[in-house]
């Protein structure tokens, strides 16, 4: 049994990397609807969108930081000052950082290269510590990588000020076997928080959750119904059901509560 071991803070990100699948897009008073019913289910924090998208978006994460009471609500940006700004502009305290870890979306998003990111992380993290954020830093296409690269850019990320680094398995290319090898690594390196945040490519996303936390996450990131970009992320209802059903590990998620909520996913 494994009750003595912490509770697994779970992330959702259906309101960002959700509504990234394909003929899904929820109207703000469906975003309000469900960042409520994640709360309600006890969902512990909820991605609420991408403040950089604009004025719109930004009006309605500011909104369901103001409509929740006990769900941390996070912003979602690129780890450039720009995105930080933006961010600012929605009054929420937690801002999750992103950048490209393997050579091949450096190359491609940033046009750059490894020790630009270096410079991001130590440049980006500082600004939005100095502007009031909790920040975490979120690692893109991770899987991909070269290991001892995404080894500096995590050591950067807690030096820099970062209480959370995001593992992105972002193509989805991972089993639980080398997911478990890599978070071993991981927690034995920082003392950060750290999360999971798989695809579902292959169809392993739970499993790699899974085997994830098992190795030492102490978060996952999730969406209801496993809905995301390409074939989706890892889904609230298989992580939160298998954590408690065959790690015998805890979560503050309410289970019957998931039901009604995934039907209001499905409606949206």
């Amino acid at each position: 049994m494994n009750e003595h071991l912490p509770r697994v803070i779970i992330n959702d990100s259906t309101l960002r990397d959700g509504e990234q699948a394909p003929s899904v897009a929820f109207t703000a008073e469906e975003k309000i609807r469900i960042a409520l019913a994640l709360e309600q289910a006890g969902v512990d924090e909820i991605e609420a969108g991408i403040p950089a998208m604009g004025d719109a978006e930004i009006e309605v994460i500011r909104a369901t930081g103001k409509a929740l009471r006990r769900a941390a609500v996070i912003a979602w940006g690129r780890m450039t000052r720009a995105d930080v700004d933006a961010a600012l502009r929605t009054g929420l305290r937690r801002l999750n950082l992103s950048v490209p870890l393997s050579d091949l979306q450096i190359h491609v998003k940033l046009r750059s290269d490894r020790e630009d990111v270096l410079r991001r992380i130590r440049d980006v993290i500082p600004y939005a510590l100095d502007r009031g954020f909790e920040v975490f830093m979120g690692g893109e296409d991770a899987s991909r990588a070269d290991m001892e690269f995404v080894r500096t850019a995590v050591l950067s990320a807690q030096e820099a000020g970062a209480a959370k680094f995001r593992f992105a398995d972002t193509l989805g290319i991972l089993d639980p076997f080398k997911t478990d090898a890599i978070f071993r690594k991981l927690r034995s390196l920082t003392d950060m928080a750290l999360e999971f945040h798989g695809h579902n490519d292959f169809g392993l996303a739970t499993a790699n959750t899974l085997a994830a936390v098992a190795a030492g996450a102490s978060h996952a990131s999730v969406c209801v119904l496993g809905l995301g970009e390409r074939a989706g992320n890892a889904a609230l209802e298989e992580v939160v059901a298998g954590l408690a059903l065959i790690y015998s590990r805890k979560t503050g998620v309410d289970l019957p509560r998931l039901a009604p909520l995934a039907e209001l996913v499905a409606a949206a």
